[in-house]
């Protein structure tokens, strides 16, 4: 059996290969141009295959809607000596069905360059595979350290090849605002530029002592938007609110709750004691922002952040004090939920689903699709309350953990070792959970939050080959720990192939 990660639902390999060449033409069923794309820009580089459309080529590209057990994302692939068929009922499938492809061929297929003395022959297969999760998400933080748009588009390649569904971008945070907002400039001028900090060496400790900056521009957001729905993942964004919000503070102090207070982009990393205030002003500017996010992010959810929100300066601010007369609220910490209560409302208003990260539990409105990582009984209690959850349980899908308890391995996020077995063996629902509950569980996703990693290559050094162990989970289910390591021996060839700097 051909090592695919993730492992199909049903798969059989029969002998034989269908050979891919100069002279393999693609038939097109209607609405299967996209997937014919996709499939000739991925192959193109290594093979050099035109796949041509024909009206009687071999190689089929077929939406069929009868198969209803396919849903959104199946696909059924038949491969014989003479013929390809990839079907599916919905166009994502499809796009799926062209990862498997992929897999199928020799490794070189996945090369960026020319492999011009290497046959491409796909070997004979009737596989039906349909996920068990529709989330399967990869949390990318880029307001500690920024990559370019260019790196951002190979992460999405990865995603893809993968079958992760979701990619995560995490654009804003005490330590940098990456996404331009027309009405407020000053947030990637003033926010997207942190300065050399005194108190400690670069990168160590508790502080970024070197100057970091970066921002991106609408034109690539939404060139990115494109570019990863074209292989069939969705980018969530993530604006951070009420805490969290450090740079946009240092750009606009009025949004704070002490507005004559000057502040500077934060150079520590944990959790910094500023917040949003929670007058007009401060829910303008998030609506606003929040606007233009649903403008360049299509994506049905829209993450707020909302976690780690310090509510000190709530309890001495006379405004906050206003605020919880006005709305009967018995302390500072219902504010917090009062807030993200306001926003989540918004969101809805405007057809989109709130999102938010649960520190307790129990504090997100329960219109929110709540991504529960402190606890793993967290999980279990937001699907009880009615909330959608999506397992991201920190000892288990943090990926910016160490690997290993290797001394030679780099710097790492303070904390237990979160090795290959531990995210393998991670299961997104509770094994408390009764139907209902377990119903209610979207899927897991990995969180890689960069203080510490500053480079593509320590990026992918620590989301691979643990992404993989993720994504088998997330679409496959309970698979066996040995037969996932063998199909991963053989999986590692395709990482070479790519370059992606990989664990021994």
């Amino acid at each position: 059996m051909p090592a695919l990660i993730p492992r199909p639902t049903e798969a059989a390999f029969p002998p034989g290969h269908f050979t891919l060449d100069h002279h393999t033409t693609v038939r097109l069923g209607p609405g299967t141009e996209p997937a014919a794309d996709l499939l000739r820009s991925l192959l193109a580089p290594a093979t050099g295959l035109p796949l041509r459309p024909s009206p009687d080529g071999p190689f089929t590209l077929a939406l069929d809607p009868a198969p209803g057990q396919l849903g959104d994302e199946g696909y059924a692939l038949t491969v014989t000596p003479d013929a390809v068929l990839l079907r599916a009922a919905h166009p994502t499938g499809l796009l799926r069905g062209i990862q498997t492809i992929r897999q199928l061929l020799p490794a070189q297929a996945l090369s960026a360059t020319a492999q011009p003395d290497t046959g491409w022959p796909l070997p004979c297969a009737d596989i039906t595979d349909v996920p068990r999760h529709p989330w399967r998400g990869a949390m990318l933080d880029v307001a500690r350290h920024f990559q370019p748009v260019s790196y951002l588009r190979r992460y999405v390649d990865l995603l893809a090849l993968h079958k992760i569904s979701v990619f995560h971008l995490h654009l804003t945070d005490d330590q940098g605002w990456r996404m331009p907002i027309a009405a407020y400039p000053k947030l990637t001028e003033i926010g997207g530029h942190r300065a050399e900090s005194p108190q400690g060496p670069a990168g160590t400790g508790t502080y970024d002592g070197t100057p970091h900056g970066g921002s991106y521009t609408r034109t690539e957001l939404a060139d990115l938007v494109r570019y990863a729905a074209a292989r069939g993942v969705t980018v969530l964004p993530e604006t951070e609110m009420p805490g969290h919000v450090r740079a946009a503070l240092a750009a606009y102090p009025a949004l704070g709750n002490h507005p004559g207070r000057t502040l500077d982009v934060w150079t520590r990393w944990g959790v910094c004691d500023t917040v949003l205030g929670v007058h007009d002003q401060a829910l303008d500017f998030c609506r606003t922002v929040l606007d233009e996010v649903m403008d360049v992010f299509p994506s049905p959810y829209i993450h707020i952040g909302g976690e780690e929100c310090p509510t000190a300066e709530w309890t001495h601010s006379p405004t906050a004090h206003h605020r919880m007369a006005a709305e009967g609220l018995p302390n500072a910490q219902a504010l917090h939920g009062w807030f993200l209560g306001q926003i989540g409302d918004f969101l809805v208003r405007n057809g989109r689903r709130p999102v938010g990260w649960a520190e307790t539990g129990a504090e997100l409105p329960l219109d929110f699709t709540v991504m529960t990582w402190r606890e793993a009984a967290h999980t279990l209690a937001a699907a009880r309350r009615g909330h959608p959850v999506v397992n991201a349980y920190h000892r288990a899908t943090y990926l910016d953990y160490a690997r290993s308890g290797d001394p030679h391995e780099p710097p790492a996020q303070p904390g237990a070792v979160v090795d290959l077995r531990t995210v393998h063996a991670h299961d997104p629902v509770p094994a408390e959970a009764d139907a209902e509950a377990a119903g209610r569980v979207l899927g897991t996703q990995a969180q890689l939050w960069t203080e510490f990693v500053t480079t593509p290559a320590h990026i992918e050094y620590l989301t691979y080959p643990r992404l993989c162990a993720l994504a088998d989970r997330g679409w496959s289910g309970t698979t066996d720990w040995t037969d996932f390591r063998t199909r991963l021996s053989d999986h590692t060839v395709r990482l070479d192939a790519l370059g992606i700097p990989h664990h021994p």
